[in-house]
Parts: structure tokens; sequence; C-alpha cells
């Protein structure tokens, strides 16, 4: 399911929040998922650069990113 949906390039983009602890580091950090509407189904994951102690807290960050800070992001990681 997707948490949001982004249209950049005349494509629909949707987008999915997760997060991730590397190897020997105590915070978590913000990873999107953007996977596209189109008939190729192209995937592209962008870690954004937010760090935290607590998953949750992340999730609520993320649930504040505006839609034009998310296509800025996706079109950083696919030109």
């Amino acid at each position: 399911m997707a948490w949001r949906v982004v249209e950049f390039a005349d494509t629909q983009w949707q987008v999915s929040a997760a997060v991730e602890r590397r190897a020997h580091n105590a915070y978590y950090r913000l990873v999107l998922s953007f996977r596209s509407a189109g008939p190729d189904g192209t995937s592209v994951w962008a870690p954004y650069p937010l760090e935290a102690d607590s998953k949750s807290c992340l999730f609520a960050e993320a649930d504040r990113l505006s839609t034009d800070r998310l296509t800025a992001l996706l079109a950083e990681h696919i030109s």
C-alpha cells in the first residue's frame, strides 16, 4: 500500500517510508521507497538525511515531509 503518491516526469510514483539501522550504529535512518506506476515498474530507494534513536520518531517526521520535498528527492536519485 502506498503511503503517498507523487508525480514526476509524467509518471505517478507510490512512496513508502521505511526505517533502517546500519551495523554498529545506535541510530535509525529514514529511507524512502519510490515505485513507478508505469509498465516498467521502476523502483528507487532513497535515504533521507534524518536519523533518530526511535523508529516512531522517524515515521512521524516522514509524515511531515511535503510532496515537493519527496518529488525533489526522487528527482535527485533519478537524474
